[in-house]
Formats: structure tokens, C-alpha cells, sequence
């Protein structure tokens, strides 16, 4: 199993208990309001407030005197007595003079006719509402005691109506999938539809977990978020190069979802207040948005990206301009997501959609057709090259090479040695320049045997060693073989030319894809080689970056601390 697969199998995992915890939370969750009672001589007491609750949001304190319980009036709290209306409204203001009160009934608590049995199983049972006074309000028998109450019936109503949010992760749930998964939304980002619909819809899916006020709710909420954001965090992880910024992505990764898990274990203690909504939101979001920034090409280095050459250069860098908008849109809509699932503001994902929409058919798509008809382009006038090499190569070996052996044999049955020789050498000569253009070994082999005859022959030119260090696995396809072999021969060549042996060269090729080295011990290659080649009409690092730009690989150019030049070449399948 690759790691694409089990990403996209614990995405699918998680996608289906996030979507049943958001389906059974409306219909067959309770509400917790966050208070626990006990009785005490008699009275019934809070014993205990969730700091996040709705008790605690609604005032009430540890140590109240209960009142009410679930509707039924367990103590007569003393009140004042008014007479009867009657008082004559001010003829000036027609304002009815305030009554004053003439007794309070009754002059101390009374405790209602409920048997205790009753009471402790009312204690013991779901609350669904309390109504309590402060212990001095209550010990004084105070008449004008504020009574703080709570009851679980807007929680039920927002539980009930929280199933038009989860219809909303739905949505995006399967509109993702749908939608990324076909390539409407471009091939690029067709990987990581499971992933991403999962990370869009998950906040949605979640938001009734926090309506039932339950500690064991909000923590399911706040370690279940991350952990579904984890899949598409890791997916855009994987399409950053190998490297530091890769490590510092795979951290970061780690660190926010590790950091949101903690918030959520912490809130099964009721220890956390609104910072921790805030953090949440921050270390959730960074789970997605790091590695997509990342991967959208801020951090990479200048020899991973080749340098344009014309009207075919920029509108490759169009093209990677475009993926890599696409990915940073990814990696940033989650945040988008959370902030309007979390802050209810309902308004933040549809704007953020709305310009991602907009800026797609205003700039991103025109960009993205540019670099496609430049890349057909561009692969026409390759494959136009090389048919022309391989014509021009059969040319030579059909015609020239046939009539310069037929010459050899005249002249060596006519005792000519010395014109023999010649002939030879000049055939020798053109049998080279035909591997040049086109080597049937590359074709018939691969391109491991094809660099064992380029190492043969260029060390016959290093005047010293060049080697070959190959571990043939999988073939790659004919155009990146080609591509791997014409960077080999530049690559070699410049060597010759500008370094010195030892000349080293590197091939290995599997399953995951293939990479090519070549190292060499001369001064190393300057770091403006790039632009003075451009400069002065020396294209072979050009050709070399833009043979790497056509299949999709990497080049890495440059100079070793210590001296010598290193030329890398990896590329993975997609």
C-alpha cells in the first residue's frame, strides 16, 4: 500500500465517523448544562459548575441553594406583598405611582410538599433546568434575592437546527470529493480530493458536539478537528520535495496537531476558557495551511526552479504558478472553514469561495490554459527534434556508413593501409555521432545501459576515471529515459570540459521513480552560471532545466562547500 492509499483510506475512515457523530449527535444527544448538585441537610446544592458551561456562562456559582429542578419548585422563597391595583395615575404625567409593598409572604423559606425520594431522583436524573440563590441570600430570607436560572431548552432547539449545519459539511464533504476527484478543478489537485473533502466538511460535521455543553462533546470536537485535518496536511506534506523545508513542514504538522489534541484532552477537565477556542483555531488550521504555503513554493530553493528561456520558460513558470495556487487554495480554505464553523459568522467560507471563484476564471485559469498550450508546444518541438536526430542518425547509417565500409574493403583489397585507416577513422567518427543523435541501445535497454556506453566513451576524454554506479530497477517511460540521458550528456560534458576526474555517476530506478548524480572534482560551478550562461549563449544548463521542467522532475545544480560540481536529477511519477 503507497502512502497516497492510506492516506486516502484514513481519510475515508475518518470522513464516515465524522459523518455519523454528526448525524447521531442532533438526533440522539443530551444536553449537559455544566452543573452538578448534591444534597445537603436537606437542600439541595450546587456542588459543582463546569467553567465552559452554560451554568457558568448563565452566573451560577458553586455552593447555591437550589430553588427549582426541572420544573418543579422545591423551596417558597419570601417575597414582597403589594396591594391591589387601584393608585390614581398623576393628571400631569399619567405616570401610576409606584405601590410600596405591605408584607412579605412567606417570612422565611418554606420547602414544598415533594417527597425526598422524589427530590434525589430529580438530583440524580438529567437536569434540564435549575433555578438557585446565593447561601447568604437564602440564610437572610432576603425578598429581593436574585434568582439565577438555566434550562436546556435553547440548547435543544440549537442541537435540533444544528442538523442544517451538518447538511452544510455534507455538502462540502461530497462536493469536494466529487468535484476534485473528477478534475474539474484541475489534475493537480485530483490526489488529494478524499483528503481535502474530508478537511472542509469536518468542522461542519463536528458543530453539534459542542452544542450539547457535554466535556466529553467539546474534547470529542477538539481532538476529532486536527486529527481530520491530519489526511490532507500530510497529502500536501508529500508534494513537497525531499529536503529541510520538507522536515520543517512534517514539524510543523506534528506540532499543530499534537498541540489542538492537548487542548482537546485538557477541556475533559473544564480547565480552559475562550483562549483556547482561539488557539484551537490556530493550531487546527496550521495543520493544512504550513504545509500548503509551503508547498506553494515561498520556501523552495532558486536551483529547484528553472530559470525561464523565453516565451516557452515564462509560460512554464505559469504553470507552476498555477499548481501552486491550487495547492496554497487548499491548504488555506480548512482555516477559512474553521473560523466560520467555529465563529458562526456564516459568512466567511461563502466569500472565500466566492473569490477563489472569481480570481480562477479572472487569472488562474487564463494562466493555466497559457501553460498548457506552452507545454504542447513544447513537447511538439521535442518530438520534432529528436524524429529529426533519429532521421538525420538513419540517414548516416543507411548511406554515409554503408559507402565508408564499402570504401574500407576496396582499399584494404587494393593494399591502401594508410587510406584503409583514414576511412575507418572517419567511419568510427560517424558511428559517434550517430549515438549522438540517436543511441538504439537507449531504446532496446534503457537508459542504464546507454549511460554504461556514454561513461565508456567520455572517460576516453577525461583523461581519468569516470564511473558508473547504476541499480537498475523498474524502466522509466521512453521520455524520461531520453530526458535522463541528454542531462547525463550534458552534464558529462560539462564535467570534461570545466571540471576534472574523478568523475563520478550515479543511477538508481524503482517503482517510486528514478534519480541521476553526477559529481565531479574540478573548481564547482559558480552560482551566477545560470544567468551568465544566458547571457553569453551557452544553453546547456538551460537545456538541461528544461529537459527536468518536461517530465515533471527536479534538477538541483551546484557547488560543493569543498569544490566540485553536483548535478542531481530525480523525478517521481505522478
Amino acid at each position: 500500500m503507497t502512502g497516497r492509499q492510506g492516506i486516502d483510506r484514513a481519510a475515508a475512515a475518518l470522513a464516515v465517523l465524522v459523518l455519523g457523530l454528526g448525524i447521531l449527535t442532533p438526533i440522539t444527544g443530551r444536553i449537559d448544562l455544566g452543573v452538578r448538585l448534591v444534597m445537603t441537610n436537606g437542600r439541595v446544592v450546587v456542588a459543582d459548575v463546569n467553567p465552559n458551561s452554560v451554568a457558568a456562562f448563565s452566573g451560577m456559582e458553586t455552593g447555591m441553594v437550589v430553588v427549582s429542578l426541572d420544573g418543579r419548585q422545591l423551596v417558597q422563597l419570601p417575597a414582597y406583598v403589594y396591594p391591589s391595583p387601584g393608585a390614581t395615575p398623576d393628571p400631569d404625567t399619567g405616570a401610576v405611582p409606584q405601590a410600596s409593598p405591605i408584607g412579605i409572604v412567606p417570612p422565611a423559606p418554606v420547602d414544598a410538599a415533594i417527597d425526598p425520594s422524589v427530590v434525589a431522583a430529580l438530583v440524580a436524573g438529567p437536569i434540564t433546568s435549575v433555578g438557585a440563590v446565593t447561601a447568604e441570600d437564602f440564610a437572610a430570607g432576603r425578598p429581593d434575592a436574585t434568582s439565577w436560572g438555566v434550562d436546556d431548552g435553547y440548547l435543544a432547539s440549537e442541537l435540533r437546527s444544528s442538523l442544517g449545519t451538518v447538511m452544510l459539511g455534507m455538502l462540502l464533504l461530497f462536493g469536494t470529493a466529487w468535484l476534485l476527484g473528477s478534475g474539474r478543478a484541475g489534475p493537480a489537485l485530483r490526489e488529494l480530493a478524499q483528503p481535502a473533502a474530508l478537511a472542509f466538511g469536518a468542522v461542519y460535521l463536528l458543530k453539534p458536539l459542542t452544542i450539547t455543553g457535554s466535556p466529553i462533546g467539546t474534547a470529542l470536537f477538539s481532538v476529532l478537528l486536527p486529527v481530520s485535518l491530519l489526511p490532507l496536511g500530510l497529502a500536501l506534506v508529500a508534494r513537497i520535495e525531499p529536503g529541510d523545508e520538507r522536515r520543517l513542514a512534517i514539524l510543523a504538522v506534528g506540532a499543530c496537531t499534537a498541540g489542538a489534541i492537548a487542548i482537546g484532552v485538557s477541556r475533559l477537565g473544564g480547565s480552559v476558557g475562550r483562549e483556547s477556542v482561539v488557539a484551537l483555531v490556530g493550531l487546527a488550521g496550521g495543520v493544512t495551511a504550513f504545509p500548503g504555503f509551503v508547498v506553494a513554493g515561498p520556501f523552495r530553493p532558486r536551483a529547484w526552479a528553472p530559470k525561464p528561456a523565453g516565451p516557452s520558460g515564462e509560460t512554464v513558470a505559469s504553470g507552476r504558478v498555477v499548481r501552486s495556487t491550487e495547492l496554497a487554495v487548499v491548504g488555506l480554505t480548512p482555516c477559512l472553514a474553521i473560523a466560520d464553523g467555529i465563529g458562526a459568522y456564516g459568512f466567511v467560507l461563502p466569500l472565500w469561495i466566492a473569490a477563489v471563484v472569481i480570481a480562477a476564471r479572472l487569472t488562474v485559469r487564463p494562466l493555466a490554459r497559457l501553460a498548457s498550450r506552452a507545454q504542447l508546444q513544447r513537447d511538439l518541438v521535442v518530438a520534432a527534434t529528436e524524429a529529426e536526430r533519429a532521421r538525420v542518425a538513419a540517414d548516416i547509417h543507411d548511406d554515409a556508413l554503408q559507402e565508408l565500409t564499402l570504401l574500407v574493403r576496396r582499399l584494404d583489397a587494393a593494399g591502401d593501409a594508410e587510406g584503409a585507416s583514414l576511412a575507418r577513422g572517419v567511419s568510427d567518427r560517424l558511428r559517434a555521432i550517430c549515438g549522438d543523435l540517436r543511441l538504439p541501445i537507449l531504446d532496446d535497454l534503457g537508459v542504464g545501459p546507454a549511460l554504461d556506453w556514454l561513461v565508456l566513451r567520455i572517460e576516453r576524454l577525461a583523461g581519468g576515471e569516470v564511473r558508473l554506479e547504476r541499480s537498475d530497477g523498474t524502466r522509466p517511460p521512453p521520455d524520461v529515459e531520453l530526458a535522463f540521458f541528454r542531462v547525463a550528456q550534458e552534464a558529462l560534458s560539462n564535467a570534461v570540459k570545466h571540471g576534472r576526474p574523478p568523475i563520478v555517476v550515479r543511477y538508481r530506478s524503482t517503482d517510486a521513480g528514478a534519480s541521476l548524480s553526477i559529481d565531479d572534482a574540478g573548481q564547482g560551478i559558480p552560482t551566477d552560471a545560470g544567468d551568465r550562461a544566458e547571457r553569453e549563449g551557452h544553453f546547456g544548463l538551460l537545456n538541461m532545466e528544461q529537459r527536468a521542467e518536461g517530465i515533471g522532475a527536479i534538477l538541483d545544480v551546484r557547488r560543493w562547500p569543498a569544490g566540485g560540481t553536483h548535478v542531481q536529477l530525480e523525478w517521481r511519477p505522478r
